[in-house]
């Protein structure tokens, strides 16, 4: 029997475009849908990001700014 077994729902991903940190120790990133500026700077080592894809789980942000 089946018991304990939930429905799962299935992982919606998509090709999502981020921002990743070009300092070679720090392996932050951020999505380009919740940065805080139209360039962001990292937010853990402050250094400069580049734009890249990855494909991700869908988010949405309904506070988008940029």
């Amino acid at each position: 029997m089946g018991f304990g077994r939930r429905n799962q729902e299935e992982v919606v991903t998509e090709e999502t475009k981020i921002w990743v940190c070009k300092a070679d120790n720090c392996n932050c990133w951020i999505r380009d849908n919740f940065k805080s500026s139209p360039n962001p700077t990292c937010p853990i080592c402050h250094g400069e990001m580049e734009e890249t894809t990855r494909v991700l789980e869908v988010i949405n942000n309904p506070s988008n700014h940029f």
